[in-house]
Formats: C-alpha cells, sequence, structure tokens
C-alpha cells in the first residue's frame, strides 16, 4: 500500500479513511458521539471502534490513537494501514483486535496535543476524588516558560530557564517536572485536570463494551515525539521484571523493553496515564503493553510542547504568523516527509503483528 492512503490531512478525513477501511476489512464498527465539542467548521467529533475476530475471543489486543490529538494523524494511519493489510485476515481464532481511533478527537481536529479544556489525556487517568499529585518545581517554572509573546528571545528566555534549573538540579530533574504531569495550572504543561474528561469516560465505555469477558488483554498506544527520527519508541509500564513485563520483552525485544530511557533522560515519575486508566477499568484481567512512540524532533519538542499552549491562548488566529506556526506544530507531530510516514507505517506494521502473535501464544503463568 501507499503512504497516503493511510495518512489524511485533517481529522474529517482522517476519520472517513478509518471506517472506510474497517468496513473493507469486514469489521464491526461503533461510534462514539462528543456532544460537548465540535470540530473547527462546526461539525460533530466522534471516537471510532473497529472490532475484528470473535466478539468473546478469550485474547483482545486494544490499540488506541489519537490520545495526544494531533499525534492521531500517525495513529490513525497506523491502524489504516493493518486493516488495509493482511492483519484482520491473519487473526488466530481466540484473538481479536479493537481500534480505537481518535479518543481525543477534539485535539485531533483542533491540531493540540490535549483535549478541549487543555488537558493533557494521558496525564487524566487519576483518582480525582483525592488530592492530586504534587509537582512542586512545575510551579516555579511555568511563569517562565509559557510567556506573551512567541519571539526569539522569548523562546531564549524560556530556554534559559531550564539551562538554569537543569544547572542547579540535574537535567533528569527538569525532565521529570516537565512531563511527569501537574494539576495546579490549567493553562501550563502536561495539565491533568480536575476531573475526568469525557475521553477519559469513553474510553471506560469502549472496555466496558469491547473487552468485557477476556482472559487477557494487550495494549497499544500510538504516539509520537520521542526517539530517533522515524523509529519506534517503546514505553512498557507494567511492573519491570514481573510476567507481564516479561511478556512485553518476549513480544517486541529485550532492547526495546528493558531500561529506556526517553531523550536519553531517566524516565518521568508520569501520573495518570492512559495505560494506567485501562489496567484500571479492566479490574484483574492481565494486560501488557506499551505506549510507543516514534520519534520526530528529539528534545526539541519541549519547545513544541510549549507553542502548543503559546497558541491556544496567546496567538492571534487571524495572523499569518499564526497559520506559519501551527503548520510546524504539526509538522513536528507528524511530519510532512514520504519517508518518515513510509517507515513508520513499516514499523507500525511489524509492531502489531508481534503483538497479535504474541497474544496468540500468551502462556498461563
Amino acid at each position: 500500500m501507499e503512504f497516503h492512503q493511510c495518512y489524511a490531512l485533517d481529522y474529517g478525513r482522517a476519520r472517513d479513511k478509518f471506517r472506510a477501511a474497517a468496513v473493507q476489512a469486514g469489521a464491526r464498527l461503533a461510534e462514539y458521539p462528543h456532544n460537548a465539542a465540535r470540530a473547527p467548521d462546526g461539525r460533530a467529533l466522534f471516537t471510532d471502534v473497529a472490532c475484528f475476530g470473535r466478539a468473546d475471543a478469550p485474547r483482545r489486543l486494544l490499540v488506541v490513537s489519537g490520545t495526544h490529538g494531533l499525534e492521531g494523524f500517525f495513529g490513525s494511519a497506523a491502524q489504516i494501514a493493518w486493516m488495509l493489510g493482511d492483519g484482520p485476515a491473519a487473526l488466530d481464532p481466540d484473538v481479536a483486535v479493537i481500534m480505537v481511533h481518535a479518543i481525543n478527537p477534539w485535539g485531533f481536529a483542533h491540531l493540540s496535543r490535549t483535549t478541549e479544556n487543555n488537558v493533557d489525556l494521558n496525564r487524566n487517568f487519576i483518582g480525582h476524588d483525592a488530592a492530586p499529585p504534587a509537582n512542586p518545581d512545575y510551579a516555579l517554572l511555568h511563569p517562565l516558560l509559557l510567556r506573551e509573546e512567541w519571539s526569539r528571545a522569548d523562546v531564549a528566555a524560556a530556554q534559559q530557564a531550564m539551562d538554569d534549573f537543569s544547572a542547579s538540579h540535574g537535567e533528569d530533574r527538569l525532565y521529570d517536572t516537565l512531563a511527569r504531569g501537574q494539576y495546579s495550572h490549567p493553562d501550563g504543561l502536561n495539565y491533568g485536570g480536575h476531573g475526568r474528561e469525557w475521553s477519559n469516560l469513553t474510553l471506560e465505555r469502549i472496555v466496558r463494551d469491547h473487552l468485557a469477558g477476556a482472559d487477557k488483554v494487550a495494549l497499544i498506544d500510538w504516539h509520537t515525539g520521542i526517539g530517533g527520527y522515524g523509529e519506534p519508541f517503546f514505553l512498557c509500564f507494567n511492573a519491570e521484571g514481573g510476567p507481564l513485563h516479561d511478556q512485553a520483552v518476549q513480544w517486541w525485544g529485550r532492547e526495546r523493553i528493558v531500561g529506556q530511557r526517553p531523550h536519553g533522560k531517566s524516565r518521568p515519575n508520569y501520573q495518570g496515564l492512559l495505560f494506567y486508566g485501562v489496567q484500571s477499568f479492566l479490574g484483574d484481567v492481565p494486560m501488557c503493553g506499551a505506549v510507543i512512540e516514534f520519534g520526530t524532533r528529539g528534545w526539541h519538542m519541549r519547545r513544541l510542547l510549549r507553542l502548543d499552549l503559546w497558541l491556544k491562548f496567546k496567538a492571534d488566529p487571524a495572523s499569518e504568523r499564526y497559520e506559519m506556526l501551527r503548520a510546524d506544530l504539526l509538522d513536528s507531530f507528524c511530519p510532512v516527509d514520504q519517508i518518515w510516514r513510509e517507515d513508520t507505517l513499516r514499523h507500525s506494521q511489524e509492531i502489531t503483528r508481534q503483538a497479535v502473535e504474541g497474544l496468540a501464544a500468551w502462556k498461563d503463568a
């Protein structure tokens, strides 16, 4: 298949391609309308689900795209490529695949990582009835990082603030502060929210509707940003050394699963991940899986996370600069590069195949 059959230029066309590929491959389709938000053109937003294999299959693979909105351009393409290829026809009778398209449809449609409430969905799966996780260092950096202007001088000043923090506390602590999630600044980076987002609640419905009765579950949550350019980077959140972590090693290789350091730094103490949310929704059902990233601009992505917020809260959307910077933001998460797109599709199909085959061969402990 050609990359342009899988990639799309906007949320609406991505959705159309996903649903058409699902129908062509014989999927059972379900849709979950977002009744509280709309696309930029006023049209409705949906999370769509395509199911392959027996509805009562004991082993099921959940594949999610669009957790971070505009990263869904790649995740959607990876799902479509699997459907257009021989993936559905090669399923073991005891394995089903559930493709969740655009779990954060607002972010996908509006070209933002966040939800309509500026919530990082991948930090929203915490117990909101209790006090949120603390991130005291973030309050110190917040006013220095998110500035009124997006000029060369302002970008440099924000970088200097991070350099100063790193000089005092180390690169690992800086990365942890920026990436773990924070619950105190609604206009800030990786804001986890003060309650469950629509996408959080919808994912619980999807798990209930399509994973109930499963004996074993695998998860792939597609993302972009971390890793070498066009190369996969795995973040497995099963307990290291435990049997579920060992399963991930068997499926995808020790070198991909053990000791991974995003951007060469110690892994942050991530809070509220979708991975943890699915684990919670499943209860006692064992789940093995990973957040799988595809690299774009490396450590420079931290600047683009700030750009996402500046465009949302500070920029003049009628200006030429706004359009230029939005194009830069999209290119940073889904490069306008045929080689990158072809490589990511090739890798994603192999990774999905490994998960499907590994799930079929998963032995009881």
